[in-house]
């Protein structure tokens, strides 16, 4: 805590001339095992707190002692060498008091003199009881074994406060093993309810692991209502430490308001160093509202948090804004406050307010909001629009990164059912309370801050799902989702069906696959795999392909609808041929041999009425004939049933075609005739036999 000067340093020349004392101490720095603190310190020898008096006297000038104007306005103690120590503080009497003047220390580190240092001391900051004293800010100076320290009060302004001595703080003197980094194990408790995650508790050192002496906190934690206000200190003294300092500071801190102050614990209920690392302050459960000893007169219904350093000018790094945001949505929003609010309050008394004041303060507000003090410093009072701004923000960027099991189709998603949803957010996980997930409009559970994820079974029919994110100070943005349940695979209205089709035959024979599927969501897409394979579109009722002559083809025809259901069928067909040589014959035929025919020769006819016929057991059947410009026509008949005429005519000469088909809904013998027309000036016809599929 950092307090307003009341009064201007003395002239360098007095300064020159006042008496000097000092105090010694050697001290350790801590080893660091990893980067999650674990702080494993060795024993150093000597006392946890050790004091010395300041003396008042008068200041000498020329030899002359300015005994009229400054009789107990300076106070000083030699240099001497002590016990180890690493912090340093000055504290007087009577905790009401106030040094009016300049409170300076400067200590002995590996041999070498630091320079003059001042340490802040103006208005009391916490409720005053019997053993209580007042005091400067302790200033970190890291492992040192002497000090040297003096006061000096500003011209014509009241006499300093009596019993003013130097306290040094060494907080390795003892060794506690110390516990892992870790989050407070119990949450809060508050809202500990079946399917819904406790309120995460922001990760920190507890006092276990910073290694507080709780042999020196005296009486039981005080509770007082839901939190109201939250105030932002900061320690002052020195920027210049390393994030390995910190739980060393903070026990020195710790050491300091106990041992030196009279308070019962630490006054702050969390703090914070530069790296963002937050402690557990004072005792009585960071999930409950602990009444510290940090803010005169608002320390009822209040918590707050100092960040370790000095910060009139420094500015608070990234790391630590977002720790103190997070603290203070934590607090404030367990009680439902707005932390970007405001509330009023009634003072119970200090320099700034006197008791019984109504004051309107920000819910997070600095401590010179509510006390004469310029803490927290101008540079980070600045900020502290900014740190509002980061804790009563609701979650930004909420947004569904994945609905697995699920494809999206024109504006809403299918499922068979089973639903893996998968969100994220720009908001850090460390400002999220929890997910909560709903399906039409019914809540169905939550999920912790740092998972983005929910597995559902939703039945069939159309549904709403939808992620609500809670932020900390009670905030919340919600996503939503339209998803059709269809746990049915598609149906085939028409089975697969293969047919002869217009062509060449050789090896193969052409044929075309067709079939008519259906789906109330609507097909997604359609693969055929067998001889002839393709990813069709969902819209696709047939496919052409070719058939090995003589051999068993097998087709499978795989639909799949929108919610990923699948349904395939299978249809296995053997083409075969009955060449020319195999019809019964009438009128004149005559044989034309030709490699390019099958079995290298055809049928030639000329005159009407000549005719061939096949007998076959099939399912589909075609006219295998050669093609030439001077090609006539041909009658066709199929089971004694006149079918019409085919055009055997071509641009070019073509050779095994297939040029009449018919396919049978089921498999049946049948009998095909077909008989020359003897068309004028192209009477001619080639035939090389009848195709058909069994």
């Amino acid at each position: 805590m950092r307090r307003k000067r009341a009064a201007a340093r003395l002239g360098t020349a007095l300064v020159a001339v006042t008496p000097a004392v000092v105090l010694a101490l050697a001290g350790l720095s801590p080893r660091w095992e990893s980067r999650a603190p674990v702080w494993r310190v060795p024993a150093v020898d000597g006392p946890l707190l050790q004091t010395f008096a300041l003396t008042s006297r008068a200041p000498a000038v020329d030899g002359m002692s300015l005994v009229a104007a400054w009789v107990g306005r300076t106070a000083s103690l030699a240099p001497r060498e002590t016990a180890p120590f690493s912090m340093v503080g000055v504290t007087w009497t009577d905790p009401r008091a106030v040094v009016d003047g300049a409170v300076e220390v400067r200590t002995r580190s590996g041999g070498r003199w630091t320079s003059w240092q001042a340490l802040e001391a103006d208005e009391p900051d916490a409720a005053r009881a019997p053993g209580d004293r007042g005091a400067s800010d302790p200033l970190w100076v890291g492992p040192s074994d002497a000090v040297q320290a003096r006061v000096v009060g500003a011209a014509g302004e009241r006499a300093l406060p009596g019993g003013l001595r130097v306290d040094l703080i060494n907080p390795e003197a003892r060794v506690v093993e110390p516990a892992a980094f870790a989050e407070p194990p119990d949450g809060d408790r508050e809202e500990k309810t079946p399917a819904i995650p406790v309120r995460p508790v922001p990760s920190m050192q507890t006092r276990a692991g910073w290694r507080a002496d709780e042999a020196i906190v005296k009486g039981k934690p005080v509770y007082t209502g839901p939190v109201q206000v939250f105030f932002v200190h900061h320690t002052a003294g020195t920027n210049r430490y390393t994030c390995g300092q910190s739980a060393s500071i903070v026990r020195g801190i710790e050491a300091y308001q106990v041992k030196s102050r009279g308070w019962d614990d630490i006054g702050y209920n969390f703090l914070v160093d530069k790296c963002g690392t937050v402690f557990e302050g004072r005792k009585g459960g960071v999930h409950r509202s602990v009444k510290g000893a940090h803010t005169l007169g608002f320390n009822d219904d209040a918590s707050a948090v100092a960040v370790l350093g000095d910060y009139r000018t420094a500015t608070l790094t990234p790391a630590a804004r977002w720790s103190v945001a997070q603290l203070a949505a934590y607090k404030l929003g367990a009680a439902g406050n707005t932390p970007a609010g405001k509330v009023t309050l009634v003072s119970g008394g200090g320099p700034k307010f006197s008791a019984g004041k109504r004051v309107t303060l920000y819910r997070i507000s600095g401590h010179r909001d509510a006390g004469a003090t310029e803490c927290p410093g101008n540079a980070l009072y600045a900020q502290l629009p900014a740190i509002r701004a980061l804790a009563g923000a609701a979650p930004a960027g909420l947004r569904f990164e994945r609905l697995g099991g699920a494809s999206a189709y024109a504006g809403q998603y299918y499922t068979k059912g089973a639903v893996q949803a998968l969100w994220d957010l720009t908001t850090p996980s460390r400002m999220i309370n929890r997910f909560d997930v709903f399906v039409d409009g019914k809540y169905t559970g939550a999920v912790a801050n740092g998972y983005r994820l929910s597995r559902l079974s939703l039945p069939a029919g159309e549904h709403t799902i939808a992620v609500r994110a809670l932020h900390l100070s009670g905030r919340t943005a919600t996503i939503s989702a339209r998803l059709v349940a269809d746990p049915v695979p598609p149906s085939f209205a028409v089975l697969p069906q293969v047919a002869l089709t217009a062509g060449t035959v050789g090896g193969t024979a052409p044929i075309r696959l067709t079939w008519e599927a259906k789906d109330p969501s609507g097909l997604r897409a359609v693969s055929v795999t067998g001889p002839s394979t393709a990813d069709l579109t969902a819209a696709a009722r047939d496919m052409p392909g070719t058939a090995t002559v003589s051999r068993a083809n097998s087709w499978t025809v795989l639909v799949a609808d929108h919610a990923g259901n699948l349904r395939s069928a299978e249809v296995t067909r053997t083409p075969d041929v009955l060449t020319e040589t195999m019809a019964k014959r009438s009128g004149t035929w005559r044989t034309l041999v030709d490699r390019n025919h099958l079995d290298r020769s055809a049928f030639l006819a000329t005159g009407a009425s000549a005719s061939l016929s096949w007998t076959f057991t099939g399912r589909s059947a075609g006219l295998i004939v050669g093609r030439t410009p001077e090609s006539g026509r041909i009658k066709v008949f199929l089971d004694g049933a006149f079918q019409g005429y085919a055009d055997l005519r071509s641009p070019t000469t073509k050779y095994r075609q297939i040029v009449w088909t018919r396919q049978f809904p089921s498999t049946g013998e049948h009998t095909v005739k077909i008989q020359v027309e003897g068309t004028a000036q192209r009477p001619g016809v080639i035939v090389d036999g009848l195709a058909y599929l069994h």
